[in-house]
């Protein structure tokens, strides 16, 4: 079943909300795509901005939202903005490295441990980040993170032994976890993600990377029995719009979009750590097991990540970068550490 199936089978099943109904076309409209299906929390809190926004500019400005993946894949929707047929969307890691290579050194293979350490490298870097998709004619609008990605296979791994034997998903195109699985000896199956779903149900895959929360929304839980308790990655997200569109809009209403985007995008981060939690829940419950690798299997797992992640740098992100992003984290892991006084 592919995912516009799958989200077209919930809508006739109730389980998504009705599309919303027209509104007034404000003078400049920002057409949006997402993979996120209507009645989500994500398409939820984007229609709330599209409403604070059109109140507070006098429909000066407004969004129009295309969910569920109706304008095809991240890579579509960004060729799609560069001919001026969309001017946004919501991207995973994937859409965002093609956009800006340099953001993925915040999916580096194992390297955050929690969400303080996430929450500080944002702290430290957006306002560079956000500099850098500006110069590329983009502007982000808010990080809409999509959560830790654990392993999910049918079979329990423990050891990278038991990991080569797992019939690995490659999301086709995808750059970095292709560095993780060449370094760690693993040969993976590359596929589209709308592919997924189907090739587990066949056999043609039985592992695959994703959030909890993706797994149970995508129903790949339903076809696998374990999940790694240690996550490889955190997976970033981002509503991102050409700057061509955005600077339509006079610099008074753009202010009052950054500050309406601001308190959106920090609510959707919060219910988006919150959906994660109540997803692992939801997969316990389904009778997936939580693996803990062994101890001297996560060493090995780790160390192959900081390898991948310096081999990164010679095709998407500077080693500079990833060297202050590591500083970033380490300091606030010995912050963090200290005996208060």
């Amino acid at each position: 079943m592919r995912l516009r199936t799958m989200l077209m089978t919930l809508a006739a099943l109730g389980l998504l909300a009705t599309p919303r109904p027209a509104s007034a076309k404000p003078r400049v409209t920002m057409k949006i795509a997402t993979l996120a299906p209507e009645g989500s929390t994500w398409m939820n809190l984007m229609h709330e901005l599209d409403d604070r926004v059109r109140e507070a500019t006098g429909e000066e400005a407004g969004f129009r939202f295309y969910p569920g993946g109706v304008q095809g894949d991240e890579k579509l929707v960004l060729r799609k903005m560069r001919s001026g047929q969309l001017h946004g969307g919501g991207f995973t890691g994937n859409g965002l490295g093609v956009i800006a290579p340099e953001l993925r050194v915040l999916e580096a293979p194992f390297l955050f441990t929690d969400e303080g350490e996430l929450d500080a490298v944002h702290d430290a870097f957006d306002e560079e980040f956000s500099a850098l998709v500006e110069s590329r004619g983009y502007v982000l609008l808010g990080w809409a993170e999509v959560g830790f990605v654990h392993v999910f296979t049918r079979e329990p791994v423990r050891r990278l032994a038991d990991f080569r034997d797992v019939r690995m998903w490659l999301w086709e195109g995808d750059p970095l976890p292709e560095l993780f699985f060449r370094e760690a000896g693993i040969t993976p199956v590359p596929l589209p993600i709308t592919d997924v779903y189907t090739s587990l149900q066949t056999g043609l895959i039985d592992g695959v990377y994703c959030s909890p929360y993706a797994c149970v929304v995508l129903q790949w839980h339903t076809r696998v029995g374990a999940m790694s308790a240690t996550p490889i990655s955190h997976a970033i997200g981002a509503v991102v719009v050409t700057r061509k569109q955005f600077e339509k809009i006079s610099a008074e209403s753009r202010e009052k979009i950054r500050g309406i985007a601001s308190d959106i995008f920090t609510r959707l981060k919060s219910a988006s750590r919150d959906e994660n939690r109540r997803a692992v829940e939801d997969i316990r419950a389904a009778g997936i097991t939580v693996v803990q690798a062994d101890e001297d299997a996560v060493e090995e797992f780790l160390a192959i990540g900081a390898r991948s992640a310096d081999l990164g740098t010679a095709s998407l992100f500077p080693a500079e970068l990833l060297g202050r992003v590591r500083a970033r984290i380490l300091a606030h892991r010995e912050a963090a550490s200290a005996p208060e006084e």
